[in-house]
């Protein structure tokens, strides 16, 4: 059974920075597709950032520029990291895991951003 577990999230100011943290249990993960998803106050749940099993990198057009999906697979972890926060990017960001055919199978319990302006 894969669980995740998301940690980082906080309060910033328009402008400043944060990187989110997603470790794998429960499976060696270099098999695993992985992405971060949110979900903003009113706003249905929007894909931010993936990252394939080869390191290919895909993200929301609204984030390219300030956030890097980057995975270290000594340590099963996913990050995000997050440049130049804006407070629409206030939301419960979560991650999750696939096997790379089909949906997103495994999520995590989130970790809630709030960027103030």
């Amino acid at each position: 059974q894969v669980q995740l577990l998301e940690s980082g999230g906080g309060s910033v100011q328009a402008g400043g920075s944060l990187r989110l943290s997603c470790v794998v249990f429960g499976y060696t993960w270099t098999t695993l597709c992985m992405g971060w998803f949110r979900q903003g106050p009113g706003k249905e749940r929007e894909g931010v950032a993936h990252i394939d099993r080869h390191g290919d990198t895909t993200y929301t057009d609204s984030v390219k520029g300030r956030f890097t999906i980057s995975k270290d697979n000594a340590k099963n972890t996913l990050y995000l990291q997050m440049n130049s926060l804006k407070p629409e990017d206030t939301a419960m960001y979560v991650c999750a895991a696939s096997w790379c055919s089909g949906e997103y199978k495994y999520w995590g319990q989130g970790t809630q951003v709030t960027v103030s302006s």
